[in-house]
């Protein structure tokens, strides 16, 4: 698997424990080359509407989800199962 060439975008919002969460089982990946935006959901009412109250989820380019509660394993699989 090419990590380097993984782009995700992780909506968050500030406070979120949850979300810091997700990002300390995101950090190894990180350390791989994966590179990731952190989008304040806060910020703008669509992303509000969306995903008010499912953050963090994290997003791949091509549009699949994965969405809080997910463990290692459980994010380990997704990022093996996108498109590279």
């Amino acid at each position: 698997m090419n990590t380097s060439s993984l782009h995700l975008t992780l909506y968050t919002t500030a406070g979120c424990h949850l979300c810091d969460k997700a990002l300390a089982l995101l950090n190894p990946w990180l350390q791989q080359g994966v590179s990731l935006a952190l989008v304040d959901i806060a910020e703008d009412e669509l992303l509000m509407a969306r995903y008010g109250v499912r953050i963090p989820v994290l997003a791949a380019p091509e549009g699949q989800e994965l969405g809080w509660p997910f463990t290692a394993a459980e994010l380990q699989d997704w990022l093996k199962s996108l498109p590279v």
